[in-house]
């Protein structure tokens, strides 16, 4: 398994990539250098990941302050361990507290080992996570990308990707998240580079970041 781990692997990738389909490398030409954005393994990474989920990156970066605050030391343990009144102050929804919680409870009690899961392959790892209950595809997939290295995931219901990708491919309309996964089978075994690179092409044609928060 082709695991990403610095920004020589991402050069790989898209080389490999523009072999594969070559109108990959005219969008690449358009939008400037593909990041790496890869963050440690662990319940940090996915934590974060939760908290930016459908708010601005200010509303995340204000939140993930008020958590890192509150526990000084962003691990399972330390957040189970958080006073119930301090952790009401850190503007989580219901829901996403109630996800970080369930998170938090599976790693302390060793029944997630969020480290493990870039040395597996993804169907299981993805299985894994989604088995937590508010953990969806798009937070796993998310996830083993930019913490785990996992260099074959394809997010294809990520609305910025299909966006970019009707856009840069020219499509008559945006794509479904099952049509986008179709088409992004023949990105693989690098799809992760990939959708770094539509994302890169989003921000570039709309002047707005989104990359996932990792």
């Amino acid at each position: 398994m082709t695991v990403i781990r610095g920004d020589d692997d991402i050069t790989n990738g898209l080389t490999a990539l523009f072999a594969l389909d070559p109108s990959l490398s005219l969008i690449a030409s358009r939008c400037g250098p593909v990041p790496l954005r890869l963050s440690e393994p662990g319940f940090a990474g996915l934590a974060s990941i939760v908290v930016s989920q459908m708010v601005s990156r200010a509303s995340a970066d204000a939140i993930w302050g008020r958590i890192v605050a509150g526990t000084q030391v962003m691990t399972a343990d330390r957040y189970l361990a958080v006073h119930p009144d301090i952790a009401a102050g850190f503007g989580l929804s219901r829901a996403k507290a109630q996800t970080l919680q369930r998170i938090a409870t599976a790693v302390a009690e060793g029944g997630l080992d969020l480290e493990a899961l870039s040395q597996i392959d993804a169907a299981t790892a993805m299985a894994e996570l989604t088995a937590v209950k508010g953990v969806g595809p798009w937070t796993a997939q998310v996830y083993l990308m930019f913490c785990g290295g996992h260099a074959d995931i394809f997010p294809a219901g990520d609305v910025a990707l299909q966006a970019a990708v009707a856009h840069a491919l020219d499509l008559e309309a945006r794509p479904t998240a099952r049509q986008l996964a179709v088409l992004s089978e023949k990105w693989s075994p690098w799809r992760s580079v990939a959708a770094r690179l539509f994302w890169s092409y989003y921000a570039a044609i709309t002047r707005r970041e989104a990359l996932p928060v990792a």
